[in-house]
């Protein structure tokens, strides 16, 4: 069907719309939404694109769907602050996400010649996995993360014709700089470097 990844990525904008939204709103049908959007987006990279760190980014988001679902959903786990975080775990992060960076690219280019943009698709996909991680933790710094990375996205889409995709990548800029400002309403609670590891160790 020629039309197929037209329709396909213009489903998958409304369900992603939809889980930006929803998530700022700090609604637990966001992950719903999410999933759907991320399926669609699977077939969409993988076969029609070829952006495979991408496609692989999307089947994560499949299974942090499920997660953030059963964790927003969960009285014991569902909390009534949001959470901030100091710099020192910020450097952490981007140091730990450089690093799987560089990783990822050099293995999609040993294995997947014929990737497109690898080194960008790698980062983007790398920070995309922390920037969900943080997000399901409900860290209020998750927002600038995917404030950034939604730009860079915007870009290596309407390099591969996603015209669609790129405009929503700048639609979600914008809906992200809402969540934040929408969540630092919520009087965020700070917690140590130390307390991370803790959250790590409980969420493993």
């Amino acid at each position: 069907m020629e039309n197929l990844p037209l329709i396909i990525e213009i489903s998958g904008t409304f369900f992603g719309v939809a889980y930006i939204y929803l998530a700022a709103k700090k609604n637990v049908f966001c992950w719903g939404a999410g999933v759907i959007h991320s399926l669609l987006s699977v077939y969409l990279f993988w076969i029609y694109s070829k952006l495979y760190a991408e496609a692989i980014l999307y089947f994560y988001y499949v299974i942090a769907g499920v997660i953030g679902w059963i964790q927003w959903s969960n009285p014991k786990t569902d909390r009534p602050f949001v959470i901030k975080v100091n710099s020192s775990t910020h450097i952490v992060f981007i140091l730990i996400g450089v690093v799987l960076s560089f990783g990822l690219y050099f293995l999609i280019s040993l294995i997947l010649p014929d990737a497109t943009r690898p080194l960008v698709d790698s980062f983007t996909t790398v920070f995309s996995f922390l920037a969900t991680w943080i997000t399901i933790r409900k860290w209020l710094s998750s927002w600038i993360y995917w404030i950034i990375i939604d730009i860079v996205s915007a870009g290596l889409y309407w390099s591969r014709d996603l015209n669609v995709y790129a405009l929503l990548m700048i639609f979600y800029t914008a809906l992200a700089a809402y969540g934040y400002f929408s969540w630092k309403k919520s009087e965020p609670k700070s917690i140590r470097f130390s307390s991370v590891f803790k959250t790590i160790n409980s969420v493993l």
